[in-house]
């Protein structure tokens, strides 16, 4: 059985997403000039490995932040969305599919914290079958 949220909260942070202008221009700089292991690009995303936690670089096409969101892991979108709802939690997103990869779904639901900074809860659902 996966333990979805634990007794304390969330605890494994799955992905940091990092607002840019220019992808490729990012794509360049977080690969050439800092060395991060590139992962794979998206249509205006980009992914690279920083020690098993996922970094994405995306533009922010409502253009409301430049912050970084935190991606917090979970093995179970519903469950978690059903115990932080019980905690209080309002979400802007509920859990939806964010894309489909080759082995898996990727699912995410979005909220914020008390000082309005985006938070999200991800899930990859492994697919069965071809």
């Amino acid at each position: 059985m996966v333990h979805v949220i634990s007794e304390t909260g969330l605890a494994t942070i799955g992905q940091v997403g990092i607002t840019v202008s220019d992808v490729g221009r990012a794509v360049a700089f977080y690969r050439d000039v800092l060395g991060l292991r590139f992962l794979f690009q998206a249509p205006n995303m980009a992914f690279f490995d920083c020690g098993g936690i996922r970094l994405m670089l995306a533009p922010d096409a409502k253009h409301e932040s430049n912050h970084p969101v935190i991606y917090f892991r979970v093995g179970d979108i519903e469950s978690a969305t059903e115990t932080l709802k019980s905690r209080g939690v309002t979400f802007e997103r509920e859990p939806h599919l964010v894309a489909r990869m080759f082995d898996h779904d990727l699912w995410m639901a979005l909220f914020r914290d008390p000082d309005d900074n985006l938070l999200a809860i991800m899930c990859e659902k492994a697919r069965h079958g071809g």
